[in-house]
């Protein structure tokens, strides 16, 4: 949530500022703001509404001079949308300036004591306490810009990352984390700081992964100096982003949601191709080893949103094939429910963007326990790949759309290779069912292209619905996760209220909301659960509901229960939803297109959720 851009160097610190934030835009936000010192004072903008409201009241950042400055897109947390609330946050004198994303867990208890002290505030933000307890320390310590910083930071809770500037160092920036995302890049044209490297990628590829609590301060001619809190100068380890620009653009497509549909053939077979050697499973950083795969009792899988879906698939694909008992957990629910951890338990945490808050929280609380810990994220040197013991990377490539496809897909064949990699080592796969699933998982990405490349009369069919107020989904066993997935991809970008259900559950409440013309989407790919999903298409086709059926190839018995068929390529049962959901994205994406929203940034939601 909320994006954050600092620089410092040769060029007008505006423009790039201005360009760094458009690079954000897909982490969610409602207003936008940026200070930029001039070396004389601090010159601030702020505006409600999208970045184009900012571009056009300074003009692409060209009516502010200067060479140092820091922007930010706000999601709202403390406060409305407003002027006010927008980020820059000042000190009285608007001699320093910050942004912030996060929440200061304390900020109430920290801002009555300024008050106490003569201190007044004029907006609702818990970032407007930092720039008044900034500038406390600020006169306190003879205007030493990292006393007052480090002074701040031991007063304050909670989770962020904040970018400070001072009047009267006009060409600095200092930049600090604590587990929301932050990174710093070095190039020829000077210092920057960004929640994400995209907002980088433009000027440098070559960037700083801050550890939480390392303050960066960030210079025109000098580079990038880091600190700890002793305020003692510390080394910080330089990578280099291997993606460029044209990975994190358009490409001619009329969305990134789009793009990042039809690049699934690639992800998946970049995420599987690199762990099939020779006709094994090799995945060189699971850190365990035969001995220890064989004793595993008990496997967590925790994540929030479309990755809990990936492990709600997980949990069938482990279960059934490995035969290892798996737990399929919210994070948010996980943390607070005080779990039972073994001593041969493994926790597996997916989260595309490696700065989930909940999941990190997860990780942190499995760890405390002693319990081995691997990560499926996509970012490089994201808070969870630091974190965890072991990190599978799904190698999906920059996604920029809010509504994750290829990195769900993704995260699905790391499943895939999890479940069978394990069933293998543990005896219960024999040697011609485990060549014929690697077969089968080698044909997902021509597969998934086929049904790409068949997606007009998805498009047609969408059409039809772009004024429906509910759309259920239903499926049984992993059929339900694909459901899941669906419905969530429906209702994240075309706001239409949908819901999924385990199929078997309708009669116990859920068909009581069937009427006539209501659209339920039936996912049926399991043949062993043909019949009883053929019942359950009838009982709500029954009461007027409209079914739309996605099902295998061959499945003629499907014909006289469903109005309409969407048929997908055979596959082993348990890589079905990596098919299945193709064409639910599709669905998703015609409708919201349809409707007129917003597709790649969906009101209200942020691609990486960095706070509770």
């Amino acid at each position: 949530m909320c994006g954050i851009v600092g620089y410092t160097g040769k060029l007008q610190a505006g423009p790039v500022i201005i360009d760094g934030l458009a690079k954000l835009e897909y982490r969610g936000y409602d207003s936008t703001g940026m200070a930029i010192n001039d070396g004389a004072k601090l010159q601030i903008e702020k505006a409600v509404g999208r970045l184009n409201v900012l571009e056009n009241l300074t003009h692409d950042g060209s009516t502010m001079p200067g060479t140092a400055g820091i922007g930010h897109t706000r999601w709202a947390t403390h406060g409305t949308p407003s002027d006010v609330n927008a980020h820059p946050q000042f000190n009285t004198a608007r001699t320093i300036a910050v942004v912030q994303n996060g929440i200061i867990e304390n900020y109430i208890q920290l801002k009555e004591k300024l008050e106490n002290s003569g201190y007044q505030f004029v907006s609702e933000t818990d970032t407007e306490v930092i720039a008044h307890l900034l500038n406390h320390y600020y006169k306190k310590y003879e205007k030493d810009p990292m006393r007052a910083i480090v002074h701040s930071l031991q007063r304050m809770e909670g989770s962020y990352a904040i970018a400070v500037m001072f009047e009267d160092q006009p060409d600095e920036v200092y930049a600090v984390r604590k587990d929301c995302p932050l990174i710093c890049g070095i190039s020829d044209k000077g210092s920057f700081a960004a929640s994400d490297a995209t907002a980088l990628l433009k000027y440098t590829r070559n960037v700083y992964y801050l550890d939480n609590k390392v303050i960066a301060k960030l210079t025109k001619t000098d580079g990038i100096h880091f600190y700890n809190l002793d305020q003692e100068e510390i080394e910080v380890p330089m990578s280099h982003v291997e993606w460029d620009t044209a990975a994190a653009e358009k490409g001619g497509y009329d969305h990134f949601m789009l793009k990042e549909i039809y690049e699934q053939p690639k992800t998946v077979r970049d995420t599987v191709s690199p762990r099939v050697k020779k006709g094994e499973i090799v995945i060189d950083e699971l850190g365990l080893t035969d001995d220890e795969i064989r004793k595993i009792e008990k496997i967590f899988i925790v994540a929030c949103g479309s990755a809990y879906h990936t492990g709600v698939t997980g949990k069938y694909v482990i279960e059934g094939l490995a035969r290892i008992p798996v737990e399929t957990d919210l994070a948010s629910e996980f943390r607070y429910r005080d779990p039972i951890f073994t001593p041969n338990s493994v926790l597996i945490v997916v989260s595309q963007s490696g700065e989930t808050a909940d999941t990190l929280a997860a990780l942190r609380l499995a760890k405390k326990n002693g319990v081995r810990v691997l990560a499926i994220v996509n970012v490089v040197g994201s808070s969870i790949a630091r974190v965890a013991d072991h990190v599978f990377y799904t190698w999906a490539g920059p996604e920029i759309a809010v509504a994750t496809t290829k990195a769900y897909s993704a995260q699905l064949c790391a499943m895939y290779l999890l479940g069978m990699k394990f069933a293998r080592v543990r005896g219960h796969l024999d040697d011609q069912h485990y060549a014929s699933m690697l077969e089968d998982l080698k044909r997902l990405p021509d597969q998934i292209e086929l049904l790409l490349n068949n997606h007009e009369p998805i498009q047609r069919f969408a059409n039809r619905y772009i004024a429906a107020r509910d759309i259920f989904f239903i499926g049984r066993g992993i059929d339900y996760a694909i459901s899941l997935e669906g419905s969530l991809k429906l209702k994240e970008i075309s706001y239409i209220h949908s819901e999924a259900y385990a199929a078997g559950e309708l009669k116990h409440g859920t068909i009581s909301l069937m009427e006539e013309g209501t659209l339920v989407a039936a996912v049926s790919t399991q043949p062993d659960l043909y019949e009883k999903m053929i019942s359950n298409m009838e009982q709500v086709k029954s009461r007027g509901a409209f079914v739309l059926a996605v099902t295998n190839v061959g499945n003629t018995a499907i014909e006289k229960a469903a109005d309409y068929i969407i048929h997908i390529p055979n596959t082993n049962k348990y890589f079905t939803n990596s098919l299945a959901i193709i064409p639910l994205q599709l669905f998703a994406y015609y409708i919201a297109c349809s409707r007129g929203c917003d597709v790649d940034k969906p009101r209200n939601l942020a691609k990486s959720v960095t706070v509770e």
